[in-house]
């Protein structure tokens, strides 16, 4: 389970697939702060690059 924070809150929707960066939290390892969301051109780079299996 991820937290949006509020500078993001309403700019970024996160959607199921979507990939994002998440910082777990340091009281309890089942949640996290969704730092980053990656747009669908640098998901390709990512692919393309190798870095995404």
């Amino acid at each position: 389970m991820g937290r949006i924070p509020g500078s993001k809150n309403k700019r970024m929707w996160i959607r199921e697939g979507d990939i994002v960066i998440a910082n777990p939290w340091e009281i309890q390892d089942s949640k996290a702060d969704v730092t980053w969301k990656y747009t669908r051109p640098q998901i390709e780079w990512l692919e393309r690059k190798g870095y995404l299996n």
